[in-house]
């Protein structure tokens, strides 16, 4: 195995459970892949694709993201035929609730998803963008061993075997294509990448980086799944991609630390490398 702090990171990795790691420059190859293409329950980590779908149909004229969206919590089931209710308790971010039964901006939709991971805010993002401008995303973006099928809390579409899945290679391409300007049109691509700097969940990669890096990043977790993709940067040293996927017993608490170590890790190669 190549020798550096995230190779030995990779190699102290827990037996039981599913660990995927990709870290790379900004551009080209990994440095580190460790399972990368291997699938994980994609958790809030679908939110990243399902704005820049949002943004590039907005490039293209298909869409206005200053358009109004009433906002409400039910939602036609992608299994077909029935609706289902979305749950306020199950919500990170309580802005969109407040705001039930008037109209907001699409554009602010897109931005609550990301920074508070609005589950209600994804949903009524997804009805109106669609799995199918999600998938042309993924292609687009060379993301192909991940999917989106269906909404937050669509118990229906779960049951019938729709589910969302991502892997770390894929969520380092759609990084990679945002900071080359690729993933939309490069105005787009920007405004994508202000809103991930304004992260408001913080509890991952983050927590053991020096106060003057700053990370643009999307995370994602339920019971048993944590995951965190963001982008690195710092005055000393080359920016760099880190993504880590966990699927585990591992508790909450227990998956963030590890993928903050695994993130100070890859930090500490770069200084190495300068």
């Amino acid at each position: 195995m190549p020798s550096g702090a995230l190779w030995d990171f990779v190699a102290s990795l827990p037996g039981d459970g599913s660990y995927s790691v990709w870290c790379a420059p900004l551009q080209g190859e990994p440095w580190v892949a460790h399972e990368a293409h291997k699938q994980h329950y994609a958790a809030s980590t679908m939110k990243l694709a399902l704005v820049v779908a949002a943004y590039r149909l907005a490039d293209l004229g298909h869409l206005d993201l200053d358009e109004p969206v009433g906002i409400h919590a039910d939602f036609a089931s992608a299994a077909g035929g029935v609706r289902f209710s979305m749950d306020r308790t199950d919500d990170s971010d309580p802005e969109p609730w407040r705001r039930l039964g008037s109209e907001v901006a699409l554009r602010w939709l897109c931005y609550r998803s990301i920074v508070r991971s609005s589950n209600l805010a994804t949903n009524l993002v997804l009805e109106r963008v669609g799995v199918d401008a999600v998938s042309e995303t993924l292609s687009h973006v060379g993301a192909s061993g991940s999917r989106v099928s269906r909404g937050i809390e669509d118990a229906a579409a779960r049951e019938a075997g729709l589910d969302n899945l991502v892997t770390a290679a894929d969520l380092g391409a759609t990084l990679q294509s945002l900071a080359a300007g690729v993933a939309a049109s490069a105005a787009s691509c920007r405004e994508i990448l202000a809103v991930l700097a304004a992260q408001q969940i913080n509890d991952a990669i983050p927590v053991r980086l020096p106060a003057n890096a700053s990370v643009l990043h999307k995370s994602g977790w339920i019971p048993g799944i944590s995951h965190d993709a963001g982008i690195v940067h710092a005055p000393d040293r080359d920016s760099f991609v880190f993504v880590m996927c966990t699927t585990s017993d591992l508790d909450e608490q227990a998956g963030l630390d590890l993928i903050a170590a695994g993130a100070a890790a890859a930090f500490a190669d770069r200084r190495v490398q300068q």
